[in-house]
C-alpha cells in the first residue's frame, strides 16, 4: 500500500456504523413500529461495524508497516471571517490504533447483544444506539480539527445519555442518565472554554495550524490581573473536559451509576468509547500540555487521587458490575497519571490493553448475570465455575490481566506507567508513585474478592432473598426470574465474544510493547509529542524485550503487592469470611465513608445543586421578574401609559382649545425673543 491513505476509504469507517444505526434505529423503530425485523436490524449494524473494523485493521497495517499518514479536509462546511468549519481526518499511529480498538470492541459488543437483549422489546432501538455510539467515537478519534472533535465529544455524551437510560420506565435509570449528562456538561464547559481560548489566540481550529503556533502560545500571558500563563489555563480547561468524559475525581460520580444501563453498554462505555475519549484527547494535545509543567502536575495529581481512592470503593461493592466499574475508574486514573508524567505513549498503550480486558470483564459479568437469572449480588453467588466454565476461565483471564500478572496484557502497560511515574520530577510525582503502587494491591484485592465470591466456595444462590436484583434488571415483566434456579452457561453469541476478547487480553501487550513503547509506532505520529520517555529508554536498555521484562518482575515489589492482594482476598473470603465482617464492625466510620462514596453525591445534590438552584431562583425572581419584567418591561409600559394619560388630557378634541393653545404658544415665544436681549444686557451690567 502506498504511504498515503484514501479519503473515500477512510470515510467508510464512520459511515458504515452510521448506516447500520439508521437501518436499525429509523426503519427498525419508526414511530414504534418495526419496518425491519430483529434479524435485519442486528445484521445491518454488525455488518457496518465489521466493515469499519476491517478497514481500520488495514489502515493500522498501512500505518505501522508502510508508514502511511493522512491529514486532509474532507468537506468544508462553512468559512466565516477566516474561521474554517470543516470535516477532516487525521490518521497516524494513535488514530489507527484507536480505530481498531473502538471497532473491535464494538463488534464484540454487537454480537454479544444478540444473546443478552433477545427478550427486550427495544431490541432494534438498542442496536441503533450502540451503532450510533460507534460512529460518534470514530468521528472523535479521526478528527483533524477542534470543531469535529467537539462534535464527536458531544455526540458520545448524547448517545451515552440515551443508552444509560435505555430502560426509561425505570426511575433509577433516568436519574443515572441525567446525572451522567449534567456532570459531563460541567466538564464540557471547561472543554469548550479551552477550545475558545485556542481559537482566540491561535486564530484557527485546525490541529496542524494550532500545534504550529504552540511555542508562540507558550510565551503568552493569560492576563486579566493574573500572572498565569495562557498555555496553563488553556490546558487545564481542556483537561477539565477530560475529567468529565474520562471520569476523573471529582467528576467521576456519573460512571458507577451508568451501570443502570444494560451490560453491553457498560462494556462499550467503559472499555472502548466514552471514557477513553478524554485520555485520547490529552494525548493528541500533548504538544500543548508539554509546554506547561503546572498543567501536567495538575493532571498527574488528579489521576493519582482517582487511581487510589476509587479503588478503595471497589472493595466494598456487592453488585458485580459496580466492582468492575470502580476498577475502570481506577485504571483511568493510571492512564491519567501517565499523561501527567509526559508518558503519552504509555497512557495510550494502557488504554489499548485495558480496552480488551475490561470489555472482557464486563461481558463476563453480564454472562454471570444471565446465568444467575439476573441476580447481580456477588454475596449470593459462589461455585459457578462448574456451571459456567467458559465464563469462569475468561473471567479469570480478565482478572489476571487487570492486576498486572506477568505476560498478560495489563502487566506491560501498568508496569510501564509505574516506571514512568517513578522517573518523573514533577512536584506531585511522589504522591502519584505512592498511589499507583498502593493501587496495585487494592486492585488485586477487590478483583479477586469478586472472582472468589462468584466462581469458588460454597453455592449461596439458594440462600438469596427472593428477587434480589439490581441495576441490570429490566423494569418490564417479560424477564421472568426464577430466584433459586440452577445457574447455566450463556449461549454462544455471549460466550464467543468472551473467547475472542480473552486472546488479546493475554497476548496484546506482549506483541505490541516493542513497537508502541520502544519502537517508532508513535515516534513518527503527526503533530504528537510522543518522543521516547527517559524511563522507557532505560527499560528498553535493561529488559531487551517483553520476556526479559516479565522475568525481571519476579524481583519487583509490584508483583509481590499484586500477589499479596490475591492471597489476602482468598484468605478473607474463602477461609475466614468472619474477618471481613469483624473489620467492618470495628471500622464502621471508614466503611460508612466508603459506602457513601466519600459523600460526594451528597455534596453535589445538597450543596452544589441546591446552591445552583438558589442562585437560579434569585436570578429568576430578582433579575427576570424584578429588574427585567418589573423595571424594563412593565416599568416602561407603565411610563408610556402615564404619559399617554397626560397627553389624552391635553387632547380634548375641541378646535377652540387648540386655537387657544397655539395663541398662548405664540405669546410665549414672542415674549422670549423680545425680553431675552434686555435681560442679557442687564445681567452683564
Amino acid at each position: 500500500m502506498a504511504t498515503t491513505l484514501n479519503a473515500a476509504t477512510l470515510l467508510v469507517v464512520p459511515l458504515a456504523p452510521l448506516v447500520g444505526a439508521a437501518v436499525a434505529g429509523i426503519f427498525g423503530t419508526t414511530f414504534g413500529g418495526n419496518v425491519v425485523g430483529r434479524r435485519v436490524a442486528h445484521s445491518a449494524t454488525i455488518l457496518g461495524v465489521f466493515i469499519a473494523f476491517v478497514i481500520s485493521a488495514l489502515t493500522l497495517k498501512s500505518v505501522a508497516v508502510d508508514g502511511a499518514r493522512f491529514n486532509q479536509t474532507i468537506y468544508e462546511w462553512m468559512n466565516v471571517g477566516g474561521l474554517k468549519m470543516e470535516i477532516g481526518f487525521l490518521v497516524d499511529g494513535l488514530t489507527a490504533m484507536m480505530m481498531c480498538v473502538v471497532t473491535f470492541v464494538s463488534l464484540m459488543v454487537h454480537i454479544y447483544t444478540i444473546g443478552y437483549m433477545e427478550e427486550d422489546e427495544g431490541y432494534n432501538r438498542f442496536f441503533g444506539y450502540i451503532s450510533l455510539f460507534t460512529f460518534s467515537m470514530l468521528m472523535l478519534v479521526m478528527s483533524n480539527n477542534f470543531l469535529q472533535l467537539f462534535f464527536g465529544w458531544e455526540a458520545v455524551g448524547l448517545v451515552s445519555y440515551l443508552l444509560i437510560g435505555f430502560w426509561y420506565t425505570k426511575p433509577t435509570a433516568i436519574f443515572a442518565n441525567l446525572k451522567a449528562f449534567l456532570v459531563n456538561r460541567v466538564g464540557d464547559f471547561g472543554f469548550i472554554l479551552g477550545i475558545g481560548l485556542i481559537f482566540a489566540y491561535a486564530g484557527t481550529l485546525n490541529y496542524a495550524e494550532t500545534f504550529g503556533k504552540a511555542e508562540e502560545l507558550g510565551k503568552l500571558a493569560f492576563g486579566y490581573g493574573t500572572d498565569w500563563q495562557l498555555i496553563t489555563v488553556l490546558c487545564i480547561c481542556l483537561f477539565i473536559g477530560a475529567m468529565g468524559k474520562s471520569a476523573q475525581f471529582p467528576l467521576h460520580v456519573w460512571l458507577p451509576d451508568s451501570m443502570e444501563g444494560p451490560t453491553p453498554i457498560s462494556a462499550l462505555i467503559h472499555a472502548a468509547t466514552m471514557v477513553t475519549a478524554g485520555i485520547f484527547m490529552v494525548a493528541r494535545m500533548s504538544p500543548l500540555f508539554e509546554l506547561s509543567d503546572t498543567a501536567l502536575n495538575f493532571v498527574m495529581v488528579i489521576g493519582a487521587i482517582t487511581a487510589l481512592f476509587m479503588g478503595f470503593l471497589g472493595i466494598i461493592q456487592n453488585d458485580i458490575k459496580r466492582v468492575v466499574a470502580y476498577s475502570t475508574l481506577s485504571q483511568l486514573g493510571y492512564m491519567t497519571v501517565a499523561l501527567g508524567a509526559s508518558a503519552y505513549s504509555v497512557a495510550v498503550f494502557h488504554l489499548m490493553t485495558h480496552a480488551f480486558f475490561k470489555a472482557l470483564l464486563f461481558l463476563a459479568a453480564g454472562s454471570v448475570i444471565i446465568g444467575m437469572h439476573h441476580n447481580q449480588d456477588i454475596r449470593w453467588m459462589g461455585g459457578l465455575r462448574k456451571y459456567m466454565p467458559i465464563t469462569w476461565i475468561t473471567s479469570l483471564i480478565g482478572s489476571l490481566a487487570l492486576i498486572g500478572t506477568p505476560f498478560f496484557a495489563g502487566f506491560y502497560s501498568k508496569d510501564s506507567i509505574i516506571e514512568a511515574v517513578h522517573a518523573s520530577h514533577l512536584p506531585g510525582a511522589g504522591f502519584a508513585y505512592f498511589a499507583v503502587m498502593a493501587g496495585v494491591f487494592v486492585t488485586a484485592f477487590y478483583s479477586f474478592r469478586m472472582y472468589f465470591l462468584v466462581f469458588h466456595g460454597e453455592e449461596r444462590y439458594d440462600q438469596a432473598p427472593a428477587h434480589e436484583h439490581h441495576a441490570d434488571e429490566e423494569p418490564d415483566p417479560h424477564h421472568h426470574h426464577d430466584d433459586h434456579a440452577k445457574p447455566h452457561e450463556s449461549p454462544w453469541v455471549v460466550t464467543a465474544p468472551l473467547i475472542l476478547l480473552a486472546f488479546p487480553s493475554v497476548v496484546i501487550g506482549f506483541l505490541t510493547i516493542g513497537g508502541m513503547l520502544y519502537g517508532d509506532f508513535f515516534k513518527d505520529a503527526i503533530f504528537i509529542n510522543f518522543e521516547h520517555h527517559p524511563a522507557l529508554e532505560e527499560m528498553a536498555k535493561e529488559f531487551h524485550g517483553p520476556v526479559a521484562m516479565a522475568l525481571h518482575s519476579i524481583t519487583s515489589p509490584v508483583l509481590w503487592l499484586a500477589i499479596a492482594g490475591v492471597v489476602l482476598s482468598w484468605f478473607f473470603y474463602m477461609k475466614r469470611p468472619d474477618i471481613p465482617a469483624a473489620i467492618k464492625q470495628r471500622c464502621q466510620p471508614i466503611y460508612t465513608l466508603l459506602e457513601n462514596k466519600y459523600y460526594l453525591d451528597w455534596i453535589n445534590e445538597n450543596i452544589i445543586a441546591r446552591a445552583a438552584r438558589a442562585i437560579g431562583t434569585g436570578l429568576w425572581k430578582g433579575g427576570d421578574q424584578g429588574v427585567i419584567e418589573g423595571v424594563f418591561v412593565n416599568g416602561s409600559a407603565r411610563a408610556v401609559a402615564w404619559f399617554a394619560g397626560v397627553v389624552r388630557w391635553v387632547q380634548s378634541g375641541y378646535i377652540y382649545h387648540y386655537a387657544f393653545a397655539m395663541l398662548l404658544g405664540v405669546i410665549v415665544l414672542m415674549s422670549y425673543f423680545v425680553s431675552w436681549p434686555m435681560v442679557s444686557e442687564w445681567l452683564k451690567k
